[in-house]
């Protein structure tokens, strides 16, 4: 059976010596076809890993949330039925967290296919390691609402699970969203909660800080247009 390998990519540019094993380009010279998020970055990214694989040789299959599953179905059929190892990639960090690479990975599941991770970074986990928040019992729940009253709604909601469960809550935003997320979190929130902010992850000018919110009213950061994971407990 081929294998599917999970490809994880950059969080920040040019760290690829600092944050990559060099299983990762053994494999991308090896395979053939990839699974990717997005068909610029996925190109950029090998390139840039100056291995010895040819792009204008290398077959890209897009996979995204508008991506029709019968679509990539299909694809990883042909793909089985050649003998072809595949490998997929996410628009940064971990395929398959919190990205749309699930979906290729449960179809392999269950055509008998092996899926291999490889090591790499995630944003996830470095923002909980970083946080002194509990690692023992956490939750990701990926996006928040956009219209900002359901936003604050679930920002309560997750503080109360915070609360009552003793469970760490892990979220994001898109990074020009970074601000108006940050200010309803401390507007909503009770003074005594702890809210990490990672932002950055890998980058030299990384940030991460973990404080009350009554602390972080007076110490607003600048989280304009840069990758950010916030956790609250």
């Amino acid at each position: 059976m081929p294998t599917l390998y999970l490809i994880p990519t950059l969080l920040a540019d040019d760290t690829a010596e600092q944050v990559l094993p060099p299983t990762i380009r053994d494999v991308i010279d090896k395979t053939d076809a990839f699974f990717v998020e997005n068909l610029r970055t996925a190109r950029r990214f090998i390139s840039g890993l100056k291995t010895s694989r040819i792009i204008a040789e290398t077959t890209f299959f897009e996979l995204n949330k508008d991506t029709p599953p019968a679509d990539t179905r299909k694809q990883i059929q042909e793909l089985m039925e050649r003998k072809r190892n595949a490998g997929v990639l996410s628009e940064a960090g971990c395929p398959g967290v919190a990205d749309p690479g699930s979906v290729v990975v449960g179809m392999a599941h269950a055509l008998g296919w092996r899926v291999e991770p490889l090591v790499g970074p995630s944003s996830i986990l470095l923002a909980l390691m970083a946080s002194g928040m509990s690692g023992q019992s956490f939750v990701f729940h990926g996006y928040l609402p956009i219209e900002k009253q359901d936003r604050i709604r679930a920002i309560r909601h997750l503080e109360k699970e915070a609360q009552q469960r003793q469970q760490t809550q892990i979220f994001m935003e898109t990074p020009y969203r970074n601000d108006a997320l940050f200010a309803d979190i401390v507007a909503s929130c009770q003074a005594n909660t702890r809210l990490c902010v990672a932002c950055n992850l890998t980058a030299p000018d990384a940030f991460v800080r973990t404080q009350t919110i009554r602390e972080w009213k007076t110490q607003v950061p600048d989280l304009r247009k840069k990758p950010t994971v916030f956790l609250l407990l």
